[in-house]
């Protein structure tokens, strides 16, 4: 009987680490290892070598970096997506791209199985899940971490240790770490206690604000229809601006979050992230647009930012949704462009400066000099308008709104 081939999305985790040898256990199956490049440092080292110890038959690694910036951050940056106001999603904007690798790589190897290793209660499983139905409906998808028999990461690493597969989780120092271009995520250990300070050990690409220069740091970022293309006068691809800003911001403290979030599951998790290069990137974009959009359009936007925020944190990459909302941001970013300049300071962002060929700021109409255009007896009509209809109504209501003010002054 012919061998089952099981394609993984593979990070080099721990998780990973043991789906590699445990597929080949549970199912005898042959295991191919699918990794995609989105900017991760540290896990990338060595990881076909891992694979390869951990089972794997074949091992593919694929630069999906500029792919990742190009079509999916940027995207994420012009709607001005941070899932409850607070994350850039790092990791969830990242699985649609991972899943689409995997996905492409089952096909060409005709395996019959792709697996993911994600767990039963987190996020990323729908993520993966929905992204392959969305890309490839006919291809079964496994989740090992749903129906193996470890109940905890220690296990993981006792197996791990047993069958001689290398892993950087200890016993000791036990956090789940994802990272790629755009940010960090850590979770478990001590972290899991929300009244627990992250140790400093748990961060991985910033210095402790209070570590920082003593001195602010200026960056000045160019957009172009709101994509960041240039750093201090310097044009840049994406991924080197993304990995210059990390440098910065990072080594000035910025980028350090501590959420206690509402996963799509329907529990509440607390995750500390880092994303230096994001987080500037979002508060410059923001400043600009305060400067070229009109107020409507402005506000409108706010209201859709969190609608797609929402989506990609809840697995809807791939959805005509997310794909519409697209076409409304691109023309709202016609006009996002010009120069923002941005003070980093131990760990905080401060606005220094902007400018723009679009600016609906205007001087002579903003000014309280003798330069002052505005027509400030034309308020006198508009507020009349303006102000209408409540006016209306208290004129209207005026004898029921009286007598419900008696009815309150007899209970008290």
């Amino acid at each position: 009987m012919k061998k089952p081939k099981i394609a993984v999305a593979y990070s080099g985790g721990l998780d990973t680490s043991v789906i590699v040898k445990w597929l080949q256990e549970k199912y005898n199956a042959d295991v191919i290892t699918v990794t995609g490049n989105l900017g991760q440092k540290k896990e990338i080292v060595g990881l076909a070598d891992k694979a390869y110890k951990s089972g794997a038959k074949k091992v593919f690694i694929q630069d999906l970096r500029r792919e990742f910036v190009e079509e999916y951050l940027w995207r994420t940056l012009k709607a001005g997506a941070l899932y409850e106001h607070t994350y850039p999603m790092a990791t969830s904007i990242g699985r649609p791209l991972l899943a689409k690798a995997l996905v492409e790589v089952a096909k060409r190897e005709r395996c019959t199985h792709v697996a993911h290793g994600c767990t039963g209660k987190g996020n990323d499983q729908v993520r993966f899940e929905v992204a392959v139905a969305a890309l490839a409906p006919d291809i079964k998808v496994l989740a090992p971490l749903r129906e193996w028999e470890f109940k905890s990461r220690e296990e993981e690493i006792e197996y791990c240790q047993k069958h001689g597969i290398p892993v950087a989780a200890t016993k000791a120092s036990p956090y789940s770490v994802d990272e790629n271009i755009w940010g960090t995520s850590i979770e478990c250990g001590i972290l899991e206690d929300p009244m627990a300070e992250p140790p400093e050990d748990a961060y991985q690409r910033t210095v402790s604000p209070k570590d920082a220069p003593d001195k602010p740091t200026y960056v000045t970022i160019e957009f172009r229809e709101g994509v960041p293309v240039g750093v201090n006068g310097k044009r840049m691809d994406g991924v080197s601006l993304l990995d210059q800003l990390n440098e910065v911001a990072g080594s000035n403290g910025v980028g350090r979050l501590d959420l206690v979030e509402n996963r799509l599951v329907g529990i509440k998790s607390r995750e500390v992230y880092e994303a230096p290069g994001a987080t500037v990137l979002h508060f410059a974009h923001r400043e600009l647009e305060r400067l070229t959009l009109d107020k409507e359009t402005s506000h409108y936007k706010a209201k859709l930012a969190h609608d797609y925020a929402d989506l990609v944190y809840n697995g809807l990459w791939f959805s005509p949704l997310r794909v519409a909302i697209d076409g409304f941001v691109d023309q709202t970013q016609k006009v996002v462009n010009g120069l923002v300049k941005v003070k980093l300071y131990k760990g905080n962002l401060e606005i220094s400066g902007r400018t723009s060929p679009n600016s609906l700021y205007d001087t002579k109409l903003a000014t309280y000099t003798d330069e002052d255009k505005f027509d400030h007896k034309a308020s006198v009509g508009f507020i009349t308008i303006y102000g209408l209809p409540v006016k209306t109504f208290y004129r209207v209501n005026r004898d029921l709104l009286k007598a419900k003010r008696k009815l309150v002054r007899k209970k008290r």
